[in-house]
């Protein structure tokens, strides 16, 4: 791996540990997400706690957060970086999400990141995942689950809309970013296990 690839994990890492819920909450004088609602630092807890301003705060944590994944894969790309690195660079921002330098390694759960970098590498399969994420919720209209199935899929969306020579390196990392992600996910699995995962309406009428 050559100097530039390190380089460019370093930044993205640092880039998404930059956690935009913490920054928004603190601007716009909502409660911190780490310690009220469900204690994590996305967008749907942001929407959950935000009250009046929850919508618009959630609306500009989920625009961060997929930014963060975004960027420095764009970039990546322009530098005409290897598969391997493009989708590497990704996951540093993923991880950096997770658990962020700045924020005691405490972050969120990754689905918006992990949705950025997905557009990141292609329009196509950014399409494919964004769309699969924003057809489960209209129908079951639970977000953790719409996120899991989206996720899931990810690397298969890859296999048949990537070239071929980006197919290993990018279902591989993506299939670990995807076990990360139901990881992050273990207690929100262990709900829908149980009929007791909460609805997106829910966090929306309280938010109204």
């Amino acid at each position: 791996m050559d100097v530039l690839t390190l380089v460019f994990i370093v930044v993205a890492y640092l880039l998404g540990s930059i956690s935009t819920a913490i920054i928004v909450c603190k601007l716009m004088n909502l409660p911190d997400p780490r310690l009220d609602g469900s204690g994590n630092p996305g967008a749907t807890n942001v929407l959950r706690i935000g009250g009046e301003k929850g919508k618009k705060a959630a609306a500009i944590t989920l625009f961060g957060d997929m930014l963060k994944g975004l960027l420095p894969v764009v970039v990546a790309h322009l530098l005409e970086l290897a598969p391997l690195a493009i989708v590497l660079v990704g996951f540093a921002a993923f991880i950096g999400h997770l658990y962020p330098l700045f924020f005691g390694f405490k972050g969120g759960k990754g689905v918006a990141t992990m949705l950025g970098v997905m557009f990141g590498l292609s329009l196509p399969i950014g399409l494919a995942v964004a769309g699969t994420w924003l057809f489960v919720a209209k129908v079951l209209k639970i977000s953790s689950l719409s996120a899991l199935v989206a996720t899931i899929l990810a690397p298969v969306y890859i296999y048949y809309l990537a070239e071929p020579d980006q197919q290993q390196a990018w279902i591989t990392v993506t299939a670990v970013m995807t076990l990360i992600l139901f990881w992050r996910h273990r207690s929100n699995i262990q709900r829908l296990l149980r009929g007791e995962e909460s609805l997106i309406k829910a966090a929306k009428d309280k938010a109204d």
